[in-house]
């Protein structure tokens, strides 16, 4: 029974024991404020000079939204140009061929004996002119001698013109025998990468049969669909920046041509924009951007730096070493010429220039806080 009291008493006093560390804790929590009202109750701010956008004039570029996918500017398909089976095809899709290249060959049995036979007839037709040009020079012999009339010597005449004929017809029957021999070795035609095949070695292949499909991705062009309004203020030259698909960073693209018609139907009108020395692209990525048709200067800030969580847009500013706040009018957006592929810049009405308009990414800073501008990025 003793033993039964002792730790009944021993289990009240851990009970006490932690009930007291509980309280204790819960007290201190209480009295220390959260992060956020630290944050906000902060006396001064050190910003990074590179946080800071000086109030200037801009040049900004206003553009023409488009769309469209890539295609290689240089692209074939490579058929056969004689029937019969198709050997030694090796390339594959993703290989690399380079012009000149033998991709494959269509079996040339036929083709040869074609050839030989051709040559052949060329040789006996040779054989033809050599006997009529001797019967001509024996009967001329004659004529001037008196022995024959002219007439027979016309008649030999005529027979050696039937046999040069006849082989010059002889030697361009070898020659297109040797042009069918030489079409069965299928060759690149440039140089590229091989995007599709579509035949198999074995195959009897038709005149015309489509063996493989060649892109050359050194140069790549967007084929942009264009209002008719729209396609009036874009020029030749002009330069677009293009977002493309599996790319964080942008490209740079140039109006490299305009079809002069509008398409049947749809009445749009194709604009042709070639990317300027991008490597790692392929042929049928989706890409948008905007073309640069009209450029403007105006006081700009990045479109980051503007914030709407009030009812009129304000920017904040640093005046006397301390955060303000400034009410904004917005005019017309656009990109730095000088930084095509930076980020959206927007004209702002109700800042003078020299104003020191803080980064979107520093979030929003109580008005009044002191600012210390370090030399830090």
């Amino acid at each position: 029974m003793k033993l039964s009291r002792t730790s009944l008493l021993i289990a009240l006093g851990v009970v006490l024991v932690a009930g007291t560390a509980v309280w204790m804790q819960g007290r201190k929590a209480a009295s220390s404020p959260p992060a956020s009202a630290a944050a906000s109750n902060a006396q001064h701010i050190e910003i990074a000079r590179s946080d800071i956008t000086v109030m200037a004039p801009q040049r900004l570029q206003q553009g023409l939204p488009v769309s469209g996918t890539l295609r290689a500017v240089q692209s074939a398909v490579v058929k056969v140009r004689v029937a019969g089976e198709l050997l030694d095809l090796q390339v594959r899709e993703g290989d690399s061929v380079q012009a000149g290249q033998v991709l494959a060959r269509i079996d040339p049995t036929e083709f040869q004996r074609r050839l030989r036979q051709a040559e052949e007839q060329a040789e006996a037709a040779r054989t033809q002119i050599d006997i009529a040009q001797r019967q001509f020079d024996n009967n001329r012999a004659l004529v001037d001698q008196g022995f024959i009339s002219k007439t027979a010597l016309d008649t030999s005449l005529a027979t050696l013109q039937s046999a040069q004929a006849t082989f010059r017809a002889a030697q361009a029957g070898a020659d297109v025998a040797r042009k069918s021999l030489e079409d069965s070795v299928l060759k690149a035609p440039f140089t590229g990468v091989v995007s599709a095949r579509l035949a198999q070695p074995g195959e009897r292949m038709a005149i015309d049969a489509r063996v493989l499909e060649l892109v050359n991705l050194s140069t790549l062009e967007l084929e942009a669909p264009l209002s008719a309004a729209d396609s009036v203020g874009v020029r030749v030259g002009q330069t677009a920046r293009l977002q493309i698909e599996g790319r964080p960073d942008g490209v740079l693209a140039r109006v490299q041509r305009i079809n002069p018609s509008a398409q049947v139907g749809s009445r749009s009108v194709l604009a042709y924009l070639q990317l300027q020395g991008e490597a790692g692209l392929r042929q049928g990525l989706f890409a948008q951007g905007v073309i640069g048709t009209d450029v403007r200067e105006v006081m700009a800030v990045p479109l980051s730096s503007v914030r709407t969580d009030r009812s009129q847009p304000y920017v904040q500013v640093v005046d006397n070493a301390q955060v303000a706040h400034r009410t904004v009018q917005l005019g017309l957006r656009g990109s730095r010429v000088d930084l095509p592929l930076a980020e959206t810049w927007v004209e702002v009405i109700g800042l003078d220039a020299g104003a020191q308009v803080l980064a979107g990414s520093l979030g929003g800073l109580r008005a009044g806080l002191a600012v210390q501008i370090t030399q830090g990025r």
